[in-house]
């Protein structure tokens, strides 16, 4: 327990209500919490006087109030992750000498939030606020592969999910999931000519707490460099490690 014990514990109550699709009873928060019921319930009350939890009466549950909602919002204004990603990709520019990026998941495709190109190297569609097939995408892969089957098979359930660039890449749902097995397997996602025909990419899923990928990194590289892919790997992996324990996440 840390020196502020209080706080600690609303903390751990407002990440359990997060985590749950409904407003929950109090009995469920206790327990979850490991917290006494009064304790519990004077720490709800709290929370509820300042915004971050309401209490649904008629059903006995709570939920998460406006202010936590700000909260989620403030983070998505200030953009801590792509601030934290910008060095950690400079540095893995300058160690491998190709371009690196910085992804996220949204639905069925990746959005690039932060790019650093490699002198010399050829431009990639990979700009900031571009949006690709996640299946076809390492860095889509890479996040795939860390997500719970059920997640997965929600997004890809009919064969019109599957967007097609250049004639490649997994076309089914069996197929998908032979690349995310190889994937976690590997210990890194890979493409070949999937996006672009002559370039190929490496990427490593960055992760939060939760052990919830949010991100990737990624390294793309011309296909004649295929033999380092290894060697890129090993680096990508230690800068989404790094940025992982930055924001206090994991990956087991």
């Amino acid at each position: 327990m840390s020196q502020v014990p209080a706080a600690t514990r609303a903390l751990r109550v407002l990440r359990f209500l997060a985590g749950q699709p409904d407003p929950v009873a109090l009995d469920r928060i206790m327990r979850a919490c490991e917290l006494p019921r009064s304790t519990t319930y004077h720490l709800l009350n709290a929370m509820i006087e300042e915004g971050f939890v309401v209490h649904v009466a008629e059903e006995h549950r709570y939920g998460l109030g406006l202010a936590a909602f700000e909260l989620g919002s403030g983070y998505a204004r200030q953009e801590p992750l792509q601030r934290l990603a910008r060095r950690p990709l400079a540095a893995l520019v300058d160690r491998v000498g190709h371009s690196a990026h910085l992804a996220v998941l949204h639905g069925r495709e990746v959005l690039y939030v932060v790019e650093e190109r490699a002198p010399g190297r050829p431009p990639l569609v990979t700009d900031v606020g571009v949006r690709l097939p996640a299946q076809l995408t390492a860095s889509g892969r890479a996040i795939l592969a860390q997500l719970p089957a059920a997640q997965v098979r929600a997004l890809y359930s009919r064969p019109s999910d599957f967007v097609d660039r250049h004639g490649l890449g997994p076309r089914t749902l069996s197929g998908l999931r032979r690349v995310l097995t190889d994937t976690r397997q590997r210990g890194y996602a890979v493409e070949d000519g999937e996006v672009t025909p002559g370039l190929a990419s490496v990427a490593v899923a960055v992760a939060d707490h939760n052990q919830h990928p949010v991100a990737a990194v990624a390294v793309t590289y011309p296909h004649d460099y295929a033999a380092q892919a290894a060697t890129l790997a090993a680096a990508v992996t230690a800068t989404a490690a790094g940025l992982t324990r930055r924001i206090g996440g994991w990956l087991g």
